[in-house]
């Protein structure tokens, strides 16, 4: 697929109103929760039992998914077990789920893997959620700090080890610092948010960050981490000193959380700031016209665009065995992409809604969605 970018007419949708959401089977999902309300879903009545495995940082949004989709389709049921992008994937690709919630997109690999259970042309990414990444700490006394990418890599490296460190000092003119022990908190389980979080600071600050992004935090680091999205906020919470990445829907309470250096200005952590910054994304190189893997520019200067971002994606066969499956998946994913949908998932989770150029090419990724003949 040739690489475009999307353009500024790729503004956030304005979204109609509604509710949707996903059991969490475990305790590790973003906080921040709502419950569904009455609303009509896009397309037919669909029934049945859907099993998804994936990503805790869209906790909020799936619970809302769920309960919205299940409003409308009182015969269909969605469970969803937060167990991290990596065990999605691996559940996808095995047949153990019938859809994957990942904050990062499939492998070359994994997209050859996936054509033992999901069919000749494997499985496709689609786009559901986009969210900012904040860098969130227990500072007692500050609740905002300015923070460029090179300061950031050294926080979670372990080499800023004091709060009033000279570095984080010259960027926060008229802080006052406290001498406190810098603790970084990493996800302990494979993650998409590490991912992503590990693919900025490779990209912004390769000087300091020498290691390649990845699902799995490096070994050799210092710190203590903490078992999904949930689980390093509460530590951090916790701990005077903290400091960790986690999606911006889980933050909240004493926390504070930094702004970040994009060419000559300091930018908020926002759904706005996010979802320019994924504007700034190009598709991924190689993949089929139905996959709409976007590759992200951590690097963008544009103004307000915040780069600590995911996109967090719902990874679906493009082949399944029956047509119950099909049209249940093709049904549920309907709703998680559509205005209703967007505009539930941002009021659960502070995520900003798809623009109308995702939107369109995830509608028409899910209406290839088939059964075996």
């Amino acid at each position: 697929m040739k690489a475009t970018h999307f353009g500024r007419n790729a503004a956030i949708a304005v979204i109609a109103a509604g509710a949707l959401a996903l059991t969490a089977c475990g305790s590790d999902n973003a906080t921040g929760t709502t419950g569904g309300t009455q609303s009509a879903a896009s397309g037919p009545k669909v029934t049945g039992t859907l099993t998804g495995i994936g990503a805790s940082s869209t906790g909020a949004a799936m619970d809302a998914w769920k309960a919205g989709f299940s409003a409308a389709n009182s015969g269909a049921t969605v469970q969803y077990s937060p167990d991290g992008s990596g065990a999605g994937r691996k559940a996808i690709i095995d047949g153990s789920a019938q859809f994957a919630g990942s904050d990062a997109y499939l492998k070359d690999e994994e997209l050859e893997s996936s054509k033992a259970k999901c069919g000749p042309e494997g499985a496709i990414n689609i786009p559901v959620y986009i969210s900012p990444i904040a860098v969130a700490f227990n500072v007692p006394g500050v609740t905002d700090l300015k923070l460029d990418a090179v300061t950031v890599a050294k926080i979670f490296r372990g080499e800023i080890a004091n709060w009033n460190d000279p570095a984080i000092a010259a960027l926060n003119e008229g802080v006052t610092l406290p001498d406190l022990k810098v603790t970084p908190v990493n996800r302990s389980d494979d993650s998409g948010t590490t991912t992503n979080f590990t693919d900025y600071l490779a990209a912004a600050a390769p000087e300091v960050w020498t290691d390649k992004a990845a699902g799995i935090w490096p070994a050799t680091l210092p710190g203590e981490n903490a078992k999904g999205t949930s689980g390093v906020v509460k530590v951090v919470t916790d701990t005077p000193g903290a400091v960790t990445y986690a999606d911006d829907s889980a933050v909240s309470g004493k926390l504070g959380t930094a702004s970040i250096k994009v060419g000559d200005e300091f930018v908020k952590i926002s759904a706005e700031a996010a979802a320019k910054a994924v504007e700034a994304g190009k598709p991924v190189d190689g993949r089929a016209a139905n996959d709409v893997a976007i590759k992200l520019d951590r690097k963008t200067t544009a103004s307000g665009a915040y780069p600590v971002v995911l996109v967090s994606y719902h990874v679906v066969c493009t082949t399944y065995e029956t047509k119950e499956v099909a049209d249940l998946v093709k049904g549920f994913e309907t709703y998680v992409v559509s205005d209703e949908g967007q505009k539930t998932a941002a009021d659960a989770a502070k995520s900003a809604p798809l623009s109308k150029t995702l939107q369109d090419k995830a509608k028409a990724a899910i209406e290839t969605i088939k059964a075996k003949a």
